[in-house]
């Protein structure tokens, strides 16, 4: 969803991350996959809770070569739950199935990279913003017929459903006159441009940019639309305490460094 800058994304942990992740209380583990627990250090718990997440949303969640969750979201979780001295256990559901865990009460909170929306506030309470988010437009690596939103009039565009991509596509496909398909997660939008089955895809900016650099196959060709901001969410009118502490505790990992240790991981400037 993003676009005008460059993204370069790594799977290392600097030692800079490590080093405050164990400041934070995270002991040895920086990113926990999906059955872990966060870290409590010396902090005593007094619940744990079920956090549902998506799958392929890289480099917000994702799976990597050891088969362990990891992006963004993930370890922004691990230090606060850290700092807050709560457990959890995370569940990779894909983005649909997550909320759908999240409204049914078979989770207690979810972190997908879920932009923040007044449809969503009337169904969940959200934290504050941790990540400012944008669109941007994806094309094969090898077309190059289409070079803006006038370019897409008669084609087909692919969206990933309940993303800020859909949205933004969806206010401009009757003035471009483009149809939409939809798809469940990032990776078959992907390969449906691909294969020229769509010619063109919106997607947040960091997540096309990171799955750039991972040679998908596709390139952006128009510069980031202003987007909305990503949020920590719980059911509606439930679990305040859950809520309570992310908020605090992502205001103490923004304030000792951890917060941006963990961007510069999987973004670079």
């Amino acid at each position: 969803m993003k676009r005008g800058k460059k993204i370069v994304a790594t799977l290392c942990s600097t030692a800079l991350v490590a080093t405050m992740f164990m400041m934070a209380g995270c002991g040895n583990e920086s990113k926990p996959s999906a059955d872990n627990s966060a870290a409590n250090g010396d902090k005593p718990s007094a619940q744990k809770y079920i956090i549902a997440t998506d799958t392929t949303f890289a480099p917000f969640e994702f799976e990597n070569a050891q088969g362990e969750y990891v992006g963004i979201d993930v370890d922004i979780l691990a230090a606060v739950a850290a700092d807050q001295g709560f457990e959890y256990e995370l569940q990779p559901l894909g983005f649909d199935a997550a909320l759908q865990s999240l409204t049914s009460g078979q989770a207690d909170g979810v972190i997908a990279g879920m932009s923040i929306t007044e449809e969503r506030e009337k169904i969940f309470d959200f934290s504050a913003p941790y990540f400012d988010s944008g669109v941007v437009m994806g094309i094969s690596a090898t077309d190059d017929t289409i070079k803006s939103y006038s370019d897409l009039t008669g084609k087909t565009v692919a969206v990933k459903n309940g993303t800020e991509g859909e949205a933004f596509a969806q206010s401009i496909a009757e003035q471009y006159g483009f149809t939409l398909v939809n798809f469940k997660d990032s990776a078959m939008m992907y390969e449906d441009v691909k294969a020229g089955n769509s010619q063109a895809c919106f997607e947040d900016y960091p997540v096309l940019g990171y799955a750039i650099t991972q040679n998908v196959g596709l390139q952006i060709v128009t510069d980031k639309e202003r987007g909305s901001s990503y949020g920590f969410a719980v059911k509606k009118g439930e679990n305040a305490e859950l809520l309570a502490a992310f908020d605090a505790g992502l205001a103490n990992i923004k304030a000792n460094g951890t917060y941006q240790a963990i961007l510069d991981t999987y973004i670079q400037k």
